[in-house]
């Protein structure tokens, strides 16, 4: 005799429904957010490697990251020493316009005020630090803020740079290592030795600056037109070695992008999903679903008191 029973249609109905609920709450999640899975397990053999991967990804991130700072500090490094080659450029082109008008009136008032833009140049800062000053990033490099600073004491244009002797290095990725620093010493000490010497003409016997040249003060002045040539050439050259710097760091930022748009690529062929197969899934997963909520309907409305009648 045939035994009727139920409980095992039950048990294989519901095994079939919560089998393709599964399924479509997993097909779901990869329409979603894109990814085969939340954790490593959904990777199977492929999760060594992705974590590989993914830790390669964080350091290239990490150097990009730190090259821009390195970046920006370079361009703010670019402006100062571009600024002070301007201010010794129209230092020298005040002593040429005195020299061709035979009149210093008011040639001292230009050499201050280049004065102030070549010390505001040395003394530039970048996020709070300043970034001629050495390891001493805290302290103006250049303290003196007058001419007469410079005339003040024999080692005055010694005493007025602030700046110790470390020479910044920073590591741009894995291999490469850049000299991004410049301290004002050997950046300014020509120049505010130029600028001490015109100090002390002026206050001299051969001084002050006031009216038409003597033929001393247009002697002196011709002389130190060599001068401001070759300071201006001196801060050029800086400004060069700073540019030189920057198209290296260029170089290996175009470089770690490039590692690191394959790096993603690799990542993505592992843990992207197939969208076009994942809706697929989707949907089959819901027509299972479907069907096997059917089923159970059916089978919870068979009974053998039904059967009998």
């Amino acid at each position: 005799m045939t035994r009727v029973s139920t409980s095992g249609s039950y048990a294989s109905v519901l095994s079939n429904l919560m089998s393709a609920q599964q399924r479509q709450v997993e097909a779901g999640d990869q329409l979603s957010s894109g990814k085969v899975g939340t954790d490593l397990k959904a990777y199977s053999r492929d999760a060594q490697v992705l974590t590989a991967m993914q830790t390669l990804s964080t350091r290239l991130t990490a150097f990009t990251d730190q090259n821009i700072f390195t970046s920006n500090r370079l361009e703010t490094q670019d402006l100062g020493l571009n600024k002070a080659a301007e201010a010794a450029d129209n230092t020298r082109k005040a002593i040429a316009n005195a020299i061709a008008a035979n009149n210093a009136a008011a040639f001292m008032t230009s050499v201050r005020g280049e004065f102030a833009n070549a010390i505001g140049a040395f003394n530039t800062q970048y996020a709070g630090k300043f970034v001629f000053a050495g390891g001493q990033v805290d302290t103006r490099p250049v303290s003196a803020t007058r001419l007469e600073d410079l005339t003040a004491s024999p080692t005055a244009v010694a005493d007025s740079f602030e700046n110790d002797d470390y020479i910044e290095k920073v590591r741009v990725d894995e291999t490469t290592i850049l000299e991004i620093g410049q301290v004002a010493d050997d950046l300014g000490t020509a120049a505010l030795n130029a600028f001490r010497d015109i100090q002390a003409f002026q206050e001299g016997p051969d001084g002050p600056f006031t009216g038409s040249l003597t033929a001393a003060q247009k002697t002196f002045l011709q002389s130190q037109l060599a001068v401001w040539d070759s300071v201006h050439k001196g801060l050029v050259e800086a400004a060069a070695r700073n540019g030189v710097v920057q198209d290296q760091l260029d170089g290996v930022e175009s470089r770690l992008s490039a590692r690191q748009t394959t790096v993603q690529g690799m990542i993505g062929d592992i843990s992207d999903a197939d969208m076009a197969k994942a809706a697929t899934a989707l949907t089959q997963a819901q027509q299972a679903v479907q069907a096997s909520s059917q089923v159970f309907i059916t089978l919870k409305n068979v009974s053998l008191l039904n059967f009998l009648q």
